[in-house]
């Protein structure tokens, strides 16, 4: 059961940053940031975020700051939104896997064109 409870409230608090991020007010938040992934401690009391930006990894670096500035309002809007005993302490660390899995759409693409052409020769 706890495992359950565990792997919910990780998706709860995924789902719900996702949207707080957009309420951030800080012009060093990138507006085109996403959750990739949260990682809760067993005991609930730290929850380490990964974001990525599209724009690039600089992007994702500088909302980092903004985030991290900001992680009092974030936590205390989330105790709010989920209404959990306790809210875990946020960590945001950058993540670049948006910025991979553009170059590896591109690359695939571009193989995708390469046998198209050699189809119609």
């Amino acid at each position: 059961m706890a495992g359950f409870k565990h792997g919910r409230i990780t998706s709860d608090i995924q789902m719900a940053l996702s949207s707080l991020l957009r309420e951030v007010k800080d012009p060093r938040v990138s507006p085109l940031i996403g959750v990739v992934k949260v990682d809760v401690s067993g005991d609930l009391s730290y929850a380490t975020v990964y974001v990525s930006a599209i724009e690039g990894y600089d992007a994702t670096l500088q909302s980092v700051k903004g985030l991290k500035s900001a992680a009092g309002f974030i936590r205390r809007e989330l105790g709010s939104r989920l209404k959990l005993r306790k809210v875990p302490e946020l960590r945001f660390v950058a993540d670049d896997s948006i910025i991979k899995s553009a170059q590896i759409m591109n690359i695939i693409e571009s193989f995708d064109h390469q046998d198209s052409s050699d189809k119609e020769d």
